[in-house]
C-alpha cells in the first residue's frame, strides 16, 4: 500500500508532511521487527545499550506472548512477501500457530483475548481453540470480581472480529453481547474510562490511563461497525471527544486521567508508540465506523516526534529501526503520578504545580518494545470493514 492509499492517504489529505512520517514509520516497523523475533515468538524489549564508542545498540531481552500477539494484528495486513520480511521468514500464519500452542499456559485474560482476535483476524482455521481459552477464563471472573479495563476491550474486539468471520458458532453472539455490558456499564457515568472495572485503592479508583481510553474507543467503534450499535459509537464518540479535548498543545497524548471529569491528572511519560500508533489506531476505526473524524488532532501527535518541548533527543533512530519508547519525568519512583493521583482524589482538580520544577520531563526511556511496532502497522495498513448493520443499540 502506498501513502496515497487508505488511511495514509486521508491523513495526505489534511497534513502531508504528517501522511510522510506514517508512510516512513511502516516502513521503519518492517525492518524493526526481526531483531526481536527468535524461536518463533517476540521478545519482550529491545533495550538501549550505549557502547564505549558513544553508539547505541538495542539488545533483545525476555519473551512476551502479548507483544507477539500484537505483531500478529498488525503484521497480518501486509502482504505475505512483506510478512516474511517483518517476521524473518515466517508468515503470521506461522506466528499465530506458535501463539495458539501457548494457550494451554496463557492465564491472563487480555492476552488470551488478543490471541483469539489475532486468530481471527488472519483466518487461521484454529481460531475455536483461541475463543475457548478465552471463555475459559472469561468464566473465572466472578461477579463482583475487579477486571482491567483494557483486557475487558481486547475481549470484546476478539469476539467482534470472531463474530465477523464465523458468525453465531458456539454462541458467539451472546458472549458478544456479554461483553458489549460489561464494557458499557463500566463507563458508569464517567466521562473517561478509569483502569480498573470494579473496586480499586480509594486513591486511584478515578484514574485511568490513555490505553485505558484507546482500546475502550477501538473496541466499541468496531462493534458499531459490525452490528450497527447506536449506544456503542455513542460511547465511542465520547471517549474520543474527551481525549482530543485533553491533547496537549505540541500534540502531546498524556498519560493520566480523572476519569470522573476528563481532565489530566498527570500528563508524562508521553509514549512514542501513543503518538504514532494507538491514538492514530483507535481514531481511525472510529471514523471508518462512520463516526468523527479527528485527522487534525492525529497529526498533530504525529509532529510531536519530530519536533517537542520536553527534550531534544531523538526518539526516531532510524539506524536501528526503532523509536525509544518515551519522554518522562526524572522519577524513577513515580511520585508525581502518586501525588496527584492522591491529590485528585481528594480535590477534582489539584495540580500541584510545583511538582513540574521538580520533576521537569527531561528523561527519555531508550528501549523499543515489539507491539510499539505491531501497532503502528496496524495503525495505518489497516481498513476497518463497515458491516451491514444487525441491530441498534
Amino acid at each position: 500500500m502506498t501513502r496515497h492509499e487508505g488511511r495514509l492517504g486521508a491523513l495526505a489529505a489534511v497534513d502531508a508532511p504528517a501522511a510522510e512520517l506514517a508512510d516512513r514509520m511502516v516502513g521503519l516497523s518492517v525492518r524493526g521487527l526481526p531483531p526481536g523475533y527468535a524461536d518463533g515468538m517476540f521478545v519482550f524489549t529491545r533495550r538501549g545499550r550505549r557502547g564505549d564508542d558513544g553508539r547505541w545498540t538495542a539488545v533483545p531481552e525476555g519473551r512476551s506472548v502479548r507483544y507477539s500477539a500484537i505483531v500478529a494484528l498488525g503484521a497480518a495486513a501486509l502482504p505475505e512477501d512483506r510478512q516474511r520480511d517483518a517476521l524473518a521468514g515466517d508468515t503470521v500464519h506461522d506466528l499465530v500457530g506458535n501463539l495458539l500452542k501457548e494457550l494451554p499456559a496463557v492465564a491472563n485474560l487480555g492476552d488470551a483475548a488478543l490471541i483469539a482476535w489475532a486468530a481471527a483476524e488472519s483466518g487461521h482455521p484454529d481460531l475455536d481453540a483461541g475463543l475457548r481459552r478465552l471463555a475459559e477464563l472469561e468464566g473465572a471472573v466472578r461477579p463482583g470480581d475487579p477486571v482491567y479495563t483494557v483486557e475487558v476491550s481486547w475481549a470484546l474486539a476478539a469476539l467482534v472480529a470472531a463474530h465477523r468471520v464465523a458468525g453465531d458458532g458456539d454462541g458467539l453472539s451472546g458472549r458478544l453481547d456479554h461483553a458489549r455490558e460489561r464494557l458499557l456499564t463500566g463507563l458508569r457515568g464517567d466521562r473517561l474510562y478509569r483502569h480498573v472495572l470494579g473496586p480499586a485503592s480509594w486513591y486511584r479508583a478515578h484514574v485511568g490511563c490513555f490505553a485505558d481510553q484507546v482500546y475502550p474507543l477501538q473496541a466499541l467503534a468496531r462493534l458499531h461497525a459490525h452490528t450497527g450499535d447506536g449506544d456503542a459509537l455513542k460511547a465511542a464518540e465520547q471517549i474520543a471527544a474527551g481525549i482530543c479535548a485533553a491533547q496537549g498543545p505540541e500534540g502531546q497524548w498524556w498519560w493520566h486521567y480523572d476519569a470522573r471529569t476528563g481532565g489530566v491528572v498527570e500528563g508524562y511519560p508521553v509514549y512514542s508508540v501513543h503518538q504514532l500508533s494507538m491514538a492514530p489506531m483507535a481514531l481511525l476505526d472510529l471514523a471508518d465506523a462512520g463516526g468523527t473524524s479527528y485527522l487534525q488532532e492525529i497529526a498533530l501527535g504525529l509532529h510531536w516526534m519530530t519536533s517537542r518541548p520536553e527534550i531534544d533527543d531523538e526518539l526516531i533512530i532510524e539506524e536501528l529501526d526503532l523509536t525509544w519508547r518515551k519522554a518522562a519525568r526524572d522519577d524513577p519512583k513515580k511520585i508525581v503520578r502518586g501525588v496527584r493521583a492522591v491529590a485528585t482524589a481528594i480535590n477534582q482538580g489539584s495540580r500541584i504545580g510545583v511538582l513540574d520544577r521538580i520533576y521537569p520531563p527531561l528523561a527519555v526511556d531508550r528501549e523499543c518494545r515489539p507491539y510499539e511496532l505491531g501497532w503502528l502497522l496496524y495503525a495505518w495498513l489497516f481498513s476497518l470493514p463497515r458491516d451491514t448493520p444487525g441491530k441498534q443499540g
